[in-house]
């Protein structure tokens, strides 16, 4: 069920338009279902109509003269609540909307139970799947109702109305989603012939800005040099930047003046003061010097990074989740920048879902998650050669977005929880498309029988559980690739595979082949261990090998 509410001047124009049967095609048999003391005049079931609503208007009214005539009345006195069942809901009887009737007028303050000052209402049906709910704003003690947040307290009755009438739960939000486009800017849209309003245009615009800039003044920068999109920056009278606000050139209104929006205008978290909060203490990706030792792939750090997320919401405090869920939401953001141009439609599909999983009620404590948000501005420049390290980094990203649907979950995040559901589907499709290409490439470098017979052996003992899945998985070829490769680098496949198989659980693996794959090339392509370190690991791997191997012999 969802409910609705506004207010307004006049008691009068509500009424009339409720049991209005000629204007409103979907108005049927409009009539009174509930009203504050069970007596109020039925317009809807009298003879004398006209005279009928008259009688009603003025019984709702009469409070509200009263305290007109004290100078005490409020300007907008009518209180206005449509309550709307969800489609395929059953259709429920006059009794039972009348009861929902009373506890939303109750939980909201308009006439709350027991009260007997509360404010006179009236519940009108003029169809068979919602109600109207008209009341008007002056108790009998000729005070104002104090109904302040009434919009959470009714949509928190109505969550309970469903859940004891056994209708459909409704998926709720918790205000930080961001505003919609209106029905005007959609029109406008529309006959220019854009798919995306202004507003959501240079919402992606921002969010992948500050998803690659290091700081709020590189932001700023880099916003002011964005083709076709106008700046305006305000500071305070000390100088220090106070917001922006941002127009797509060419928006115009009615005056020819540019549609300013201001940041907290295309979401909440992209207001000036929390970008600020987010982007300081970021360390700049560090600058690689000629004939320098190799540094590490970007991709396989942004890797490790996200891959540690799992662990803060499993195990982490809230506010370092929600930090983490953020930063995460970031790379999600960057990726339609620097992906081939094949992937990038999936991939801003993938962003523009997951932006709502990104914000919660939740207080995020952003320095919990500065490793994280460094790891992904080295992807700004880091170039997709092959594809396997963006393959790699959708690979986790999946696993990362399974997670924060469940952490969201939860909590009763509805909205958050949805949003996840919907950016995985377009996640998972770029990682099909991403990772065909650089598995095909492994798998065309099969080593000989004897060696994939080995790796088998391998995969039976380390991770029995999985073993048969594994085998069975057409990434299987790539996985036992992967690992002649790292053994002819001069890593020991049997260690690094029992490492591959630690990092995380394999239990949420789409394809555990392929997961166990970009693990293996991730820790392959760090530095060879020395010949000491290589003795002591295989020391310590003969030594705990007897144990594991009579361990996990039973169930194979």
């Amino acid at each position: 069920m969802i409910a609705k509410i506004g207010s307004g001047k006049s008691t009068a124009g509500l009424i009339r338009y409720l049991f209005d049967t000629k204007k409103a095609k979907d108005h049927t048999d409009p009539h009174l279902v509930a009203s504050w003391d069970g007596f109020a005049s039925d317009p809807g079931r009298a003879d004398d109509f006209d005279a009928t609503k008259l009688r009603l208007v003025a019984d709702l009214d009469l409070r509200v003269k009263q305290a007109r005539r004290l100078g005490r009345a409020p300007e907008r006195h009518v209180w206005h609540c449509s309550v709307r069942a969800a489609p395929g809901d059953r259709h429920l009887t006059d009794a039972e909307w009348a009861d929902i009737a009373h506890r939303i007028v109750a939980a909201t303050g308009i006439a709350p139970q027991g009260d007997p000052d509360g404010c006179r209402w009236v519940a009108v049906r003029h169809a068979d799947d919602h109600i109207h709910i008209a009341a008007t704003k002056v108790r009998g003690d000729l005070r104002t109702a104090r109904h302040w947040n009434d919009y959470l307290t009714a949509d928190k009755e109505l969550a309970a109305i469903e859940k004891e009438y056994g209708l459909k739960r409704v998926v709720r939000g918790d205000r930080t989603a961001v505003q919609r486009p209106t029905r005007a800017e959609t029109e406008k849209a529309r006959r220019a012939g854009k798919t995306q309003t202004s507003r959501e245009r240079l919402r992606t615009t921002v969010r992948q800005l500050v998803s690659i800039a290091t700081g709020p003044q590189e932001f700023l920068h880099l916003l002011d040099g964005v083709e076709g999109v106008l700046v305006d920056v305000q500071h305070f009278p000390s100088g220090d930047v106070r917001g922006y606000k941002v127009a797509v050139e060419g928006d115009t209104n009615a005056a020819g003046e540019p549609v300013w929006f201001s940041g907290a205008k295309l979401a909440p978290d992209l207001s000036f003061p929390k970008i600020r909060e987010r982007l300081a203490g970021i360390e700049a990706p560090p600058v690689t010097k000629p004939g320098s030792r190799r540094a590490p792939s970007p991709w396989h750090q942004a890797t490790a990074a996200a891959e540690r997320i799992l662990h803060h919401l499993d195990h982490g405090d809230e506010a370092a989740a929600q930090a983490h869920i953020a930063a995460f939401g970031e790379a999600v953001d960057l990726l339609p920048l620097v992906a081939p141009s094949h992937l990038r439609p999936h991939l801003q599909q993938a962003a523009t879902a997951f932006e709502r999983a990104t914000r919660s009620r939740m207080r995020a404590q952003q320095d919990q998650a500065r490793a994280l948000q460094s790891a992904v501005r080295a992807l700004r420049t880091a170039p997709v050669i092959g594809g396997s390290g963006l393959a790699m980094f959708l690979d986790i990203a999946v696993l990362v977005v399974i997670a924060t649907a469940r952490w969201h979950q939860a909590r009763r995040h509805d909205q958050q929880v949805a949003a996840a559901h919907q950016a995985l589907v377009h996640l998972q499709a770029a990682y099909q498309q991403a990772a065909a290409e650089p598995l095909a490439a492994l798998a065309q470098r099969r080593p000989p029988a004897r060696t994939v017979e080995r790796h088998a052996q391998r995969i039976l003992m380390i991770v029995p559980e999985h073993a048969q899945r594994v085998l069975d998985d057409p990434g299987w070829p790539a996985l036992a690739a992967a690992l002649t490769e790292a053994e002819t680098a001069g890593h020991d496949a049997e260690l690094l595979l029992q490492h591959a198989a630690r990092q995380r659980t394999l239990d949420d693996a789409h394809s555990t082949a392929r997961t166990l794959t970009w693990r293996v090339q991730r820790l392959a392509a760090r530095q060879v261990p020395g010949v000491q370190a290589r003795a002591a690991r295989a020391h310590t791997s003969a030594t705990a090998r007897p144990a594991r191997r009579e361990l996990r012999r039973g169930p194979l």
